[in-house]
């Protein structure tokens, strides 16, 4: 969805982000500040992470986790293509090496992140610019607060973390009508709705306590 078809972001949470940004060094620079946005599969992470872009525009760049989804290839020779979007099918260690890079940029260089492309089924390298001087960093994902799989260190690289839920049934509608708007069958998108995808959305849930704010993106 294009940013300017997007509702704004509520005034509560603008207030929670500027208050998180009002930090600046000994000289006046704006430090640099990630917020996590996480929750399970369909909940609304990218939705939300879309309307703090729109909302604070140039001091913000939005780095999905989804960007390190192993290829498509690789999660079929390791046998994981069946259950993709499981944690185990993502790179988290280099999602780990990202996460401290943007954490502490070198003075006037660019960090390049990955972007997942539904249509390729695949990450594209290099496909997100985040420089030296943006303020703020977005990241979203479903594994952010998890403390196993390798993403244990993530929580610690956040200064804040947002959990997104939404109502079950309204969250698996909107599951099944992404899936098959990437091509999938109203059967297909069904039995993943509810077989992988519900598998990964129970394991987030239990990371739930862990957000510094529970939210619902409508």
């Amino acid at each position: 969805m294009p940013d300017a078809a997007l509702a704004p972001l509520p005034d509560d949470l603008r207030r929670r982000v500027e208050a998180l940004l009002a930090s600046t060094t000994a000289d006046g620079v704006p430090r640099r500040r990630l917020l996590g946005v996480t929750g399970p599969p369909g909940a609304g992470k990218s939705t939300l992470s879309a309307r703090l872009r729109a909302a604070f525009a140039d001091r913000c760049v939005v780095v999905p986790m989804d960007g390190f989804h192993l290829a498509q290839t690789e999660l079929e020779r390791i046998g994981r293509a069946d259950r993709k979007g499981a944690p185990d099918t993502f790179d988290a260690a280099g999602y780990v090496a990202l996460l401290r890079r943007l954490r502490e940029p070198a003075p006037g260089q660019t960090v390049y992140a990955p972007e997942y492309r539904r249509d390729l089924r695949n990450g594209v390298a290099g496909a997100i610019a985040v420089p030296a001087d943006v303020p703020l960093v977005v990241t979203e994902g479903n594994y952010l607060l998890l403390d196993d799989h390798g993403f244990a260190p993530v929580r610690d690289l956040l200064d804040a973390c947002w959990y997104v839920e939404l109502p079950e049934e309204v969250r698996a509608e909107r599951l099944v009508a992404r899936h098959r708007l990437f091509g999938k069958s109203a059967d297909a998108a069904t039995a993943w709705t509810h077989g992988p995808d519900q598998r990964n959305a129970d394991l987030v849930a239990g990371t739930r306590a862990r957000a510094d704010l529970v939210v619902e993106v409508p």
